[in-house]
């Protein structure tokens, strides 16, 4: 039997706001839990379409919803700045009337990486930029006239106010597959957010994988001597090698290897005509409409 579990979508944000209003709409009239986009300047092979801002679009989201969670899947360093960052976090969380999650990330290499003209940092380097850029956002986020200084980040002076709607301010769900970035989403997490290992397209493996990583934060829960209740675990199950919105019954075999896993949230991704999640906006219709609602602990 399948344990309580929330089901959240990510909606690209590569379409104009009078063609894409309507998804974010219709999550929310679908009952899903929480929505996402992803942060980014430009993604992987899309670069060269349409592509809209992160910020911009969940602003434009919360003022045609109303209960629906919105979040960014995920934030990260690679053209953010904590201080700057802090003023939208706070403007959105506002807008929102206290709905947004924020998940962040390490963030990888390609384009946000280098269209801006830095140097490409290694994983660990990452990792290093990732750790600063969390510990004063959080800052940021639960007190005003902040002064710090890090290799990546300063400081001086930062105000605020008035600061979260979300007290003691908005909860982060924090993107980790590796043992320190695993250990920052135990430090500072209200969420944990993992797309298991992939190695071609094995799907069992894919699968031992999210088990492995699963069992890996359980250890760093108890050694940060963390109640693990108190941590939400969400899965991208589109990380797989295959789209869980290929079928009906893909995506109900994946809530239930998932839940089984101990996570408490899934999330999928709305079905694209072509590359990147293609699939069937019909399969999605079908999987909100008759699935979603007879999930355990759904009402």
């Amino acid at each position: 039997m399948l344990q309580v579990m929330r089901v959240g979508i990510v909606i690209l944000p590569d379409q104009r706001w009078s063609a894409a209003e309507r998804r974010w709409r219709q999550a929310e009239e679908w009952g899903f839990d929480h929505a996402w986009t992803y942060d980014h300047l430009g993604w992987r092979d899309l670069v060269d379409g349409p592509w809209f801002d992160a910020m911009g679009t969940l602003t434009s989201a919360a003022m045609v919803t109303s209960r629906i969670r919105l979040g960014t899947l995920v934030a990260s360093p690679n053209f953010r700045h904590p201080v700057q960052f802090t003023r939208q976090v706070t403007a959105l969380d506002d807008v929102s009337d206290g709905r947004l999650l924020l998940g962040l990330g390490a963030g990888g290499i390609g384009f946000d990486s280098a269209v801006l003209g830095g140097e490409t940092l290694s994983p660990r380097h990452r990792v290093d930029r990732f750790a600063e850029f969390t510990e004063l956002l959080d800052l940021l986020l639960r007190e005003d006239g902040v002064s710090w200084r890090g290799d990546y980040y300063a400081a001086v002076d930062a105000r605020s106010n008035p600061g979260c709607v979300q007290t003691p301010r908005v909860p982060f769900v924090v993107a980790a597959n590796g043992p320190r970035s695993l250990r920052l989403a135990a430090r500072y997490g209200q969420g944990w957010v993992t797309t298991g290992l992939r190695d071609g397209d094995d799907v069992s493996a894919w699968w031992r994988s999210v088990a492995d990583l699963s069992a890996r934060m359980d250890e760093v829960l108890a050694a940060a001597g963390r109640d693990p209740g108190t941590l939400d675990r969400y899965l991208s199950l589109d990380s797989a090698p295959v789209f869980s919105l290929s079928s009906v019954g893909q995506f109900t075999d994946a809530v239930g290897r998932a839940a089984e896993l101990g996570f408490t949230d899934v999330v999928v991704h709305w079905p694209r005509e072509s590359s990147w999640y293609a699939g069937d906006e019909a399969v999605l219709a079908e999987v909100a409409t008759e699935v979603l609602p007879g999930l355990p602990g759904r009402h």
